[in-house]
């Protein structure tokens, strides 16, 4: 793969050309050259007013195959993340049977060589997932698995966390926590406040979301483990956070895109496609959670990319599965939270790695080619034609967004939108 990219604006920390504009030459998957002017005998795309970064990596994704490929294969999905700007994902073990030893995480690896889209699964803490006895973490991390969480299911057995937690730090891995109090969320469906008021449906307090991130921040800090949350979503989660950033425990966490731009306003019509897991909340906690991550209290974005057939997702609110697809839309709705496209990529390309110890890409002089080119100016319409995934339950669909990603690049390979 040979490609000239023109007069492209490099967001890059680590790049010597950060921040300026230059014409970035690809021989054969890597970058021979980054100059002010450069001429080649290849393919070019002019780039003026537009950026290239790292490619964007995703902490917290959802991928059918083990299992439920009706939902999401490998092959789609990693085509939904490419068109997204993402050449990393890192896949939540929600799976049947769930990744919960060597065994599926070297079948997952193994199905996913030779793709544009490098592919991290993450191990699950417990046996199946069921909260109970701890999974073989180790024979998984030496398959390769850099993280562990059991996902969509908290783990509320506070004595399992603990050991988790201690357990890892012999081999440097990280615990996934995704912080929710089962026995106060219940089996309530939206955010508890004014609008499931109206609706006359049974909240989930933001309580459950920050009772468990006060308990494995204590965890965290009797330990002395790091620990990451994923989708926190109130302003009193931002907090929380903050404060144990300052008192120096090793904690990181990230937001989900969707939670940045959507209320729980948005539920006022029964609309089964905004049903995500945390709920969407209030005015109050989308502002504390896009000051959060202009301050540096929220680390990392992700699209919480959750795919589902129709007959799980068409039907009556009560009954519809929680999540919605979110690979080509994060980095468009980041945007339209209100971010730079220089904290966009902080976000969603450096932290990211950085929380699982993956090297982060550099536009550098002989580097791989691991990069997204995109717009923060042009727009596009989201459609089911150019939707990659094999499931349509996102509430995106058929509206015009504005960032759009242009050409996403690695492993010598590139996807082109």
């Amino acid at each position: 793969m040979n490609l000239l990219i023109k007069s492209a604006t490099v967001v890059d920390p680590a790049s010597p050309f950060n921040n300026k504009v230059a014409d970035i030459l690809i021989e054969k998957g890597i970058i021979t050259k980054i100059d002010k002017s450069i001429g080649a005998d290849v393919k070019i795309i002019d780039a003026k007013g537009q950026y290239v970064s790292p490619g964007f990596f995703d902490l917290n994704c959802n991928i059918g195959e083990l299992g439920v490929e009706t939902k999401e294969d490998l092959q789609t999905g990693t085509a939904a993340a490419a068109a997204g700007g993402f050449t990393g994902i890192a896949l939540m073990p929600n799976t049947h049977p769930p990744v919960h030893s060597k065994a599926e995480v070297e079948y997952l690896f193994n199905r996913a060589k030779n793709n544009l889209v490098d592919i991290y699964p993450l191990g699950a803490i417990s046996v199946k997932r069921e909260g109970r006895d701890m999974a073989e973490m180790f024979d998984m991390f030496k398959s390769g698995a850099r993280a562990f969480t059991d996902g969509n299911r908290p783990v509320q057995d506070a004595g399992l966390m603990e050991r988790a937690l201690l357990y890892v730090q012999n081999f440097g891995a990280k615990v996934i926590s995704y912080p929710e109090d089962t026995s106060i969320a219940g089996k309530a469906k939206v955010n508890e406040g004014v609008v499931s008021t109206m609706l006359g449906m049974k909240g989930i307090p933001a309580l459950a979301e920050e009772l468990m991130i006060a308990r494995d921040l204590y965890l965290a800090e009797d330990t002395n483990s790091a620990i990451h949350f994923t989708t926190i979503s109130t302003h009193h989660a931002v907090d929380l956070i903050r404060e144990g950033k300052r008192k120096g425990l090793k904690v990181t966490c990230d937001v989900a895109a969707h939670n940045l731009v959507l209320t729980d306003e948005a539920l006022m019509g029964f609309d089964s496609l905004y049903k995500v897991k945390p709920p969407l909340r209030t005015k109050r906690d989308v502002d504390a959670l896009i000051a959060g991550l202009e301050d540096g209290t929220i680390d990392a974005i992700v699209s919480q990319h959750t795919p589902h057939e129709i007959e799980f997702k068409d039907v009556e609110f009560e009954v519809a599965e929680y999540g919605i697809i979110g690979l080509q839309t994060a980095f468009s709705l980041a945007l339209k939270a209100g971010l730079s496209p220089r904290l966009i990529v902080e976000k969603m390309a450096i932290n990211p790695r950085t929380i699982l110890n993956i090297d982060v890409p550099q536009i550098t002089e002989g580097a791989n080619a691991n990069l997204v080119l995109f717009s923060a100016d042009a727009g596009w319409e989201y459609t089911r034609d150019n939707n990659r995934s094999k499931s349509y339950n996102s509430p995106f669909l058929g509206q015009n967004l504005k960032g759009k990603v242009l050409l996403t690049c690695n492993n010598n390979q590139i996807f082109k939108n």
